[in-house]
């Protein structure tokens, strides 16, 4: 009886932890309010859903906040789901709106992404061709917007795989003591989660691992695997073997589920305890030997091999990454498709934007000058018709040129290097304004289209400089073999700046960038002239004496200055800790990167400065960052003959009393000649009046 009862309970448990329900705010989910403009204007939203997701049951409740010129009566939102209509209706006179929405699995894309626009026509005068261009015409999608899912544990064991699974992960974790290999498994599987998540992502050794943290992958060979994960392991690689191996398990635990409560007319987040089932994933990068662990590791670098993955688990017997180059694949000329466009059917009247988004590191090199070519069809404007095409870069109008009854544009124009940043947005626009008396019967008479497969951005030529910067990181290390180098007794602190740095190698349309890992102890000073070389060393690794063409040297200590008013910025003996990265050209012009971390949280600062460099930095020439583990960042130039650079010990004990009390000894100088004079005048009066006497 005892056990029916049991059995019982637990089914209740399952029936009701399976149904939980999980909030995810838009802003959690990377997006901040959203502006939509115009009179009939759109916004769309994605969003990944996981397989334990049950769509049945899900909600989304969006929140808008209208401009308050609007007429609310005659302006209209519309929402649509996977293309779909689902609400449609006139604006209340609230000042914040909320529209609640169900969901079904026929809301789902075939890819498991959740497709929300927001379409809003707008009105201000109650008269379309007035409204046209007014700078009231807005609403905003507020970031507290969010998804309330359903989570369904009940298909976890079928639906949830090595291809789906990486979504989910919140964590990496290594071996207390890691090895190459280890930090080279680290870095990549950072960089894979890195593709997916917009969430930072958190890195463990085994012996810091949170109790809390149940989603995660494992990385270490067979043998340095403790007893209690090898248990969780059905699957053994043999020598030579590598294996991907997904542990899905179920526990009771103790949760706290958050509600968003209305209390007169704020939103309050109320959460309450609950104990509940709830999944166990740890996805295992091993392999029987290092070999077989290095096979696991390549295999972690390959899209095509995860993400058609379907099992959970998956033995590797042999993995490369190779990619042929032809001339077209080292980036010299992207298609807007390549970087990401879609053909988006536009009509309408007033403003109709495509917006599309490229990086320097898209392109083989960083590019000098780009041209930019848009090929476009248009409905042939009537006589009397106005229209124009306008190009805008990073937000800055660039180009614009009048339709004409053609129908047809073939523009083009060249950008240079100051105009074009690190992370670009380029914007394609078309305005129409019909025949003056015909405003009413036009708003959909005119359509345009962009063609995304023949419009194309072409590098002319490469950006060149004496000196190497910033700027032209990540792709000046896309030529060539690039080694990364670690100091052997600061690896266990350099897990997470390495996926920073394999995540930037590779973040491009063409992600082909498997570099070399090697301590700094091992690696012959002339494979410093052969290769690009990304080094993460230890102040005082002996290694630093090898590189003389480095804009700062650690043999003596230094200090940083800000230029406009001479403070100290950065001392090499800070017991804060910092973060230090110089960038420049090597003896063979071979790209160089040389991050360093001081204080007590060399883990942060690592990781501190290589998130910084990757940035959009303002400047087109720095060559020294100093990031510190609270998001300070002080960016410098520093070349032969920098006046904010100081090397302390270099310096004689009566050169530096005197840099310190120079002030004063000038000041008391001044006055003592102040004295003299005042004594000599008495002097002389004296002798005049003994004179006159």
């Amino acid at each position: 009886m005892n056990k029916f009862l049991s059995l019982l309970a637990f089914v209740f448990l399952i029936s009701t932890a399976s149904k939980a329900q999980h909030l995810v705010t838009f802003k959690t989910l990377g997006h901040d309010d959203d502006m939509i403009y115009g009179m009939s204007g759109a916004n769309s939203f994605y969003f990944k859903i996981t397989p334990l997701t049950e769509m049945n049951g899900s909600k989304v409740v969006l929140f808008f906040e209208p401009s308050q010129a609007l007429l609310k009566e005659h302006s209209y939102i519309n929402v649509v789901i996977n293309n779909k209509p689902a609400y449609s209706g006139r604006m209340t006179k609230d000042s914040i709106q909320k529209v609640t929405l169900n969901l079904t699995r026929a809301d789902l894309s075939n890819d498991k992404f959740l497709k929300i626009q927001i379409k809003t026509l707008l009105t201000i005068t109650d008269d379309e061709c007035r409204d046209l261009d007014n700078p009231g015409m807005w609403l905003k999608v507020k970031n507290y917007s969010y998804l309330s899912l359903l989570r369904n544990t009940k298909g976890f064991f079928d639906n949830v795989n090595i291809s789906n699974c990486f979504d989910s992960k919140k964590a990496i974790v290594y071996p207390v003591n890691p090895t190459l290999p280890d930090l080279k498994a680290v870095a990549w599987a950072y960089s894979r989660l890195k593709k997916t998540q917009t969430r930072d992502i958190m890195v463990y050794d085994e012996a810091h691992v949170p109790d809390t943290l149940r989603n995660y992958i494992k990385v270490g060979t067979i043998g340095s695997l403790g007893a209690d994960s090898r248990e969780l392991l059905k699957v053994t690689p043999q020598n030579g073997q590598g294996l991907f191996y997904l542990h899905k398990s179920m526990s009771m635990v103790t949760d706290t589920n958050t509600r968003l409560v209305d209390v007169k007319g704020v939103l309050t987040a109320v959460k309450t305890a609950t104990q509940e089932l709830q999944p166990k994933e740890v996805l295992f990068v091993t392999g029987g030997d290092n070999a077989g662990y290095e096979k696991a590791i390549t295999a972690l670098g390959n899209m095509n091999i995860l993400n058609s993955t379907y099992g959970d688990y998956l033995l590797i017997e042999k993995a490369q990454n190779t990619f042929s180059k032809t001339i077209d694949e080292n980036r010299s000329k992207l298609s807007l498709k390549q970087i990401g466009g879609v053909a988006d059917f536009l009509s309408g009247i007033g403003s109709l934007k495509s917006a599309y988004s490229f990086k320097n590191s898209d392109f083989s090199f960083t590019p000098k000058e780009v041209e930019i070519r848009f090929v476009a069809n248009y409905s042939a404007l009537s006589a009397g018709d106005r229209g124009f095409f306008n190009i805008y870069l990073n937000g800055l109008l660039i180009n614009s040129e009048k339709l004409d009854g053609t129908g047809k544009l073939n523009t083009a124009i060249t950008i240079n290097r100051y105009q074009h940043h690190k992370y670009n947005t380029l914007e394609a626009e078309f305005r129409f304004y019909p025949t003056s008396g015909h405003c009413k019967d036009s708003f959909t008479n005119f359509f345009a289209e962009v063609d995304v497969d023949k419009s194309y951005l072409e590098s002319k030529n490469p950006f060149v400089t004496s000196d190497l910067s910033f700027y032209q990181y990540p792709e000046a290390f896309n030529t060539g073999t690039t080694r990364i180098v670690v100091s052997k007794d600061y690896a266990k602190y350099a897990a997470g700046a390495l996926g920073e740095i394999i995540y930037e190698l590779n973040n491009n349309i063409n992600a082909n960038n498997f570099p070399e890992f090697v301590y700094s102890e091992e690696i012959p000073p002339g494979d410093l002239k052969k290769y690009n070389i990304i080094a993460l060393l230890s102040k005082n690794d002996k290694l630093m004496g090898e590189f003389p063409d480095a804009p700062i040297r650690f043999d003596k200590d230094f200090r940083l200055y800000k230029t406009d008013d001479n403070t100290v910025v950065y001392s090499l003996n800070d017991t804060v800790s910092n973060g230090l990265a110089q960038i420049f050209y090597g003896r063979s012009n071979n790209a160089t990167l040389v991050l360093t971390a001081t204080g007590t949280h060399v883990s942060e600062a690592f990781l501190a400065a290589s998130k910084s460099i990757t940035e959009q930095l303002s400047t087109l020439s720095s060559n020294v960052c100093i990031s510190d583990v609270n998001s300070n960042k002080y960016l410098f130039n520093i070349n032969k003959s920098s006046e904010n650079l100081e090397y302390i010990d270099t310096k004689s004990g009566l050169t530096r009393f005197w840099d310190s009390y120079n002030l004063y000894i000038l000041l008391g100088i001044l006055i003592l000649i102040l004295l003299s004079f005042l004594y000599v005048r008495s002097r002389v009066q004296r002798s005049q009046d003994l004179f006159n006497d």
